[in-house]
Parts: structure tokens; C-alpha cells; sequence
């Protein structure tokens, strides 16, 4: 038997999704929660194998929850269940160690394919996402390899502009010349293929070099 708790801040979906796993004899919804905190404090309790996590909650979110998941020991197996179809939040939800991913616009014959994959040690991901994140992976390391061919300052300097100063406070904080900066920045676009500060603070928050919050 699959023990199964459902996590989502809707009242009405917890139970479509309750009674949506009733129709498969090999799995037991042992207890639900609507948000990040009441998730911890039933936990312990309920001692599911699978916990169908949403992400957008009030007080604790589904991306802090999995952080706090992560630091304990033996945690449940994670399927992700989400309206983000971007890839890049699969890509950072997946980074946390989730073990899958599915939209909240699957089918219930999908989703409890997904249930039973997860739970067998299989990673799920919705099929349809699949091509593009496996595109996005290849542009990562490219990316990547864009990144190391920058020098330290080189580095210093696309950091600097990605959060927004300009040539002047770049000169003055990393005690260079304006020129120097100059001769950095035709540098940095060229290794990087940007045109303008614009991509180059895209790269770095795409590739995690700077935060929106920086």
C-alpha cells in the first residue's frame, strides 16, 4: 500500500485528489495538510511513503518546504504536483531533489502513473516537459562553459552590471579605469554571446551568477 499525503492549500482540490487515489486499491491517502507548516507538524504522525506536494502556499511554500524536508532524515518521496510549466522552476525544483513533477492539468490516469513511478524509485517527469528541459540542460552547459572562460575580474565585473551599476561605480569599486571596464564588458559579451547589459544580467540570473533579490 502506498501511504500518501496530499499537500495544497485548497480544500476543495485535497479532497478531488483524495477521492481521485480511493479508485486505486493500491494506494491510501493517510492524511492531507493546506500549507507548508501544517505539513511539518503532521508529518511525524502520518508516515506517508509519498507526499503530492503543491507549490504555491501561503506561510511555508512548497520551495521552502522542500529545503526543510531535506534536512531530515529517510523524507518521504516528492511528486511535485504544480501549475508552473516553466523550465526553469522545474529545473530549480528539481535541483531540491525531487523525485517528480507533474502539471495540475494531467489526467487522473497520469497522475496515478506518476504516484506509482515515484514510489518504485523511478523519476516522473510530465512527458510533455521532457524536450524542453532536456534542450535547457544542453544550453546549460554551454553556459557553463561561458562562464568558465571568464577571468575572476571578468566575473567581477558581469556581476557588478547584472545588478545594475554602471561603468563609473564599476571603476570605482573594483579600483580600475572606466576604460578598463570598457575593455572587460567587449570581453565578457563576447565570451558570453550577449549584445547588451540587458542579456548579460539574464545570463547571470539564469545561470545563477546573481539573484533577483541581489
Amino acid at each position: 500500500m502506498i501511504r500518501i499525503m496530499i499537500v495544497d492549500d485548497h480544500k476543495m482540490v485535497c479532497e478531488g485528489l483524495t477521492r481521485l487515489m480511493e479508485f486505486d486499491k493500491e494506494v491510501e491517502v493517510v492524511e492531507t495538510a493546506n500549507d507548508g507548516y501544517d505539513c511539518l507538524n503532521k508529518i511525524r504522525k502520518a508516515k506517508p511513503d509519498l507526499i503530492l506536494l503543491d507549490m504555491n502556499m501561503p506561510e511555508l511554500n512548497g520551495i521552502d518546504l522542500l529545503k526543510m524536508l531535506n534536512q531530515r532524515k529517510n523524507r518521504p518521496k516528492i511528486l511535485v504536483l504544480t501549475v508552473h510549466s516553466e523550465i526553469e522552476y522545474l529545473m530549480k525544483v528539481l535541483d531540491l531533489g525531487v523525485e517528480g513533477y507533474i502539471l495540475k492539468d494531467c489526467g487522473s490516469k497520469e497522475l496515478l502513473r506518476a504516484v506509482h513511478s515515484v514510489y518504485h524509485g523511478e523519476r516522473f517527469i510530465q512527458p510533455n516537459l521532457i524536450p524542453l528541459l532536456n534542450s535547457r540542460l544542453i544550453a546549460k552547459d554551454i553556459d557553463q562553459e561561458k562562464i568558465e572562460a571568464l577571468s575572476k575580474r571578468e566575473l567581477d565585473v558581469l556581476k557588478l552590471v547584472a545588478v545594475g551599476h554602471f561603468n563609473k561605480d564599476i571603476a570605482h569599486l573594483l579600483r580600475i579605469s572606466e576604460r578598463t571596464v570598457k575593455n572587460h564588458l567587449c570581453n565578457i559579451f563576447r565570451k558570453i554571446d550577449c549584445d547588451d547589459r540587458t542579456q548579460a544580467a539574464v545570463f547571470c540570473i539564469r545561470n545563477g551568477i546573481v539573484s533577483v533579490h541581489d
